[in-house]
């Protein structure tokens, strides 16, 4: 998978996203649904487990940024 294929999808946090910890999302791709290692994009921000997020970054193979996809 390309890099800009996977910036703009969504997905939902599956493990806390914050400073100091690597969370993790599950994103719908490929016909499917796969799990990332996530960074909060401005890396400041907490982004709790269940929060909709979408893709600003992506590190091949399996790590994005991430930012919430609606304000709280």
């Amino acid at each position: 998978m390309d890099d800009a294929s996977m910036v703009g999808l969504v997905g939902r946090v599956t493990g806390t996203i914050g400073p100091g910890l690597v969370g993790e999302v599950i994103v719908r791709v490929r016909g499917g649904a796969e799990h990332f290692l996530a960074y909060a994009a401005d890396s400041t921000g907490r982004i709790e487990r269940g929060t909709v997020v979408m893709v600003v970054e992506y590190l091949p193979p399996r790590t994005v940024y991430v930012t919430a996809a609606y304000d709280s």
